[in-house]
């Protein structure tokens, strides 16, 4: 049966069981099974190949022990005794697994494996379905077959789109047609770091490590590779998602990708030691952050909104010489105040020579509003801009799960990059006009006759980003009185 058609299928037996509300748990649900078969199969590789190598799973707890029918036969768990053993046992081992009485890659694989299962849930509330799905996981995927293990990279990508329907998990996802030119452009290179600080499901780490293993020769050039990858990811679900997206990739032991948030630490706290060559990310937008965090940040900066923050740390985190590939959306660039400030520190610190302007749709339905990718290399100040404006394929009006945003579609840009000339797609503007403007990054192009007219839906949807902002401002404002005041 094609793996397609087995996930539709898991699907459809999680849609029975009344614990499982909405597509999101069902993906979260679906997420650790897939994840702890596909370590399973993984540690049986491991002991292939060291003997000596000694799991972190308790007795009693491994895939075999009590998910496999076909071997157990009638002693396999189901119904309530299944259940049980998943909500009593399986979930408290895991999630307090004690690493201090591990060692070597025993220690990292059980890291791992308590990392996700500290915040991973399992909705099934009927253990006879929970079997089924189960069952339907035994026969249907063996990650140590090459076949299987080729295709599941695909199907598993369609995992992470359907989180683009699944409320407001859609703003992990962000299309791979995207992530896949923004690192063929950053390019990074054997021996260089990644970092994608709000990972999401892995995207951008995914095409980063296929882009680097394609240069390494030797087991130890790519074991360099695997270990060159960080990640960090704030919520559970897409953690569980992007490690699992790793270990598909081919990284068994992906411990470089942590569940954190790394705006809650000051950023002041941040030195050489973190900083990285290469930074591919996008940060959510359109989102605040708890109270609290912005102090960590200098003042003529502190704000909620979660895109600006990681615009900040960002800037922090890159070594000079360091290069970035960040999406954020418009209100990013036409934002003035705190927005104004932090893209004065951008095009003082970092040349930020391109802008490539994504149309509408990109993030649809989880949001209409537009996007851009800046690319900046940190060290030098920007004396220019080119933006490159990316439009719509012929015969499109808009992006949809039945047209979706190909790479294909970024050949113009790939062939433009390394000899630019301005068009009627692409123009250059330099820096004293933007510095004129109050650091206003949104300049349109020359090239359009009239202002296309606008979307409705998105008139508004950037009317209340705009809202959004000035309450922000409003918020930042008043704390910073009532401290000086000390009436806070």
């Amino acid at each position: 049966m094609a793996l397609s058609t087995t996930i539709k299928s898991l699907q459809g037996i999680m849609r029975k069981d009344a614990g499982v509300d909405g597509d999101a748990q069902r993906i979260g649900q679906l997420g650790w099974l897939l994840f702890f078969k596909i370590f399973s199969d993984l540690e049986l590789e491991a002991q292939i190949e060291d003997p000596s190598y000694v799991s972190p799973i308790p007795t009693g707890l491994h895939w075999a022990e009590w998910a496999d029918q076909d071997a157990l036969g009638k002693d396999a768990p189901t119904g309530d005794a299944l259940l049980d053993l998943v909500e009593t046992r399986l979930f408290p081992t895991f999630k307090n697994l004690d690493l201090d009485s591990l060692s070597g890659n025993t220690r990292e694989r059980g890291a791992l494996l308590r990392g996700v299962f500290e915040d991973a849930f399992n909705y099934m509330k009927n253990g006879t379905l929970l079997r089924q799905v189960i069952n339907k996981l035994n026969s249907d995927i063996d990650f140590n077959q090459s076949k299987t293990r080729h295709l599941f990279g695909d199907i598993y990508e369609q995992i992470l789109k359907d989180l683009q329907g699944a409320g407001n998990a859609g703003e992990f996802y962000t299309p791979r047609a995207a992530t896949k030119f923004a690192v063929e452009m950053i390019n990074p290179q054997l021996g260089e770091t990644v970092l994608d600080p709000a990972c999401g499901t892995g995207g951008f780490l995914a095409h980063a490590y296929e882009h680097l293993k394609a240069q390494a020769k030797t087991p130890d050039e790519l074991e360099m590779v695997k270990n060159s990858i960080h990640g960090v990811e704030k919520k559970s679900l897409p953690h569980l998602l992007c490690v699992t997206n790793m270990m598909i990739h081919g990284i068994e032991v992906p411990s470089n990708v942590r569940h954190d948030n790394t705006l809650a630490r000051p950023l002041r706290d941040y030195g050489k030691a973190d900083q990285v060559d290469v930074i591919v990310t996008n940060p959510p937008f359109g989102g605040m952050e708890e109270d609290g965090i912005e102090s960590n940040f200098p003042s003529e900066f502190r704000t909620r909104e979660t895109a600006d923050l990681f615009l900040v740390l960002v800037m922090e985190l890159l070594r000079d010489g360091g290069r970035a590939a960040v999406v954020l959306p418009d209100g990013t660039l036409f934002g003035d105040g705190i927005k104004a400030r932090i893209k004065e520190k951008l095009l003082r610190e970092c040349n930020l020579h391109t802008i490539v302007r994504l149309p509408a749709g990109v993030f649809a339905p989880y949001t209409p509003i537009k996007t851009n990718v800046l690319f900046f290399t940190k060290g030098s100040q920007t004396e220019e801009i080119w933006y490159y404006e990316h439009p719509y394929p012929e015969g499109y009006k808009s992006y949809s799960k039945t047209k979706p945003m190909r790479i294909e579609e970024f050949s113009p840009e790939r062939e433009w990059w390394h000899d630019r000339k301005e068009d009627d797609r692409c123009w250059r503007v330099p820096i004293s006009v933007v510095a004129d403007s109050g650091y206003n990054l949104d300049i349109a192009n020359p090239a359009s006759a009239q202002p296309a007219t606008e979307d409705p839906a998105l008139l508004l949807s950037s009317l209340e980003e705009a809202d959004q902002a000035v309450r922000l401002n409003q918020d930042a404002l008043l704390r910073e009185l009532q401290r000086v005041l000390g009436t806070a």
